[in-house]
């Protein structure tokens, strides 16, 4: 019988361990930013969603998607605040999710939502309603 590859295709999404070590993480910020134990002027003064945290194959490496209430002009300074935080929220992670190594956190905008906004709108356009209803 063939043995398996342990590399996934190209095309193949991220590993369970992967998603599950990704909630864990996400969980943790949400929880501190939460409880307000980040002691930032910056981030006291936004409400910060965390909608997704992607790991690398190795779990060294978190990319960290936030997105404060509101978001627009808010984005740049919560991205920086969170930047200047990462080396206490980096030890923090390391005592909430049990891990061989505490992994590199990268703070990103979650544009996500920006993105679903775009597409609703493409599909309400007067070109799209009218080519179905032709249908």
């Amino acid at each position: 019988m063939a043995k398996r590859s342990s590399k996934s295709p190209a095309g193949a999404g991220p590993s369970q361990r992967q998603l599950r070590v990704g909630e864990m993480i996400r969980h943790a910020i949400a929880e501190m930013l939460t409880r307000g134990e980040i002691h930032d002027d910056v981030l006291g003064a936004h409400v910060i969603t965390v909608p997704e945290v992607r790991m690398s194959p190795d779990l060294k490496l978190a990319t960290i998607f936030v997105m404060p209430l509101g978001g627009g002009e808010a984005m740049e300074p919560v991205l920086a605040a969170l930047d200047r935080n990462k080396r206490f929220l980096r030890g923090e992670i390391a005592h909430a999710v049990n891990l061989k190594y505490a992994p590199e956190l990268r703070f990103r905008a979650d544009r996500s939502f920006d993105e679903a906004l775009r597409i609703d709108e493409l599909l309400h356009s007067p070109t799209v309603r009218r080519d179905l209803e032709n249908d």
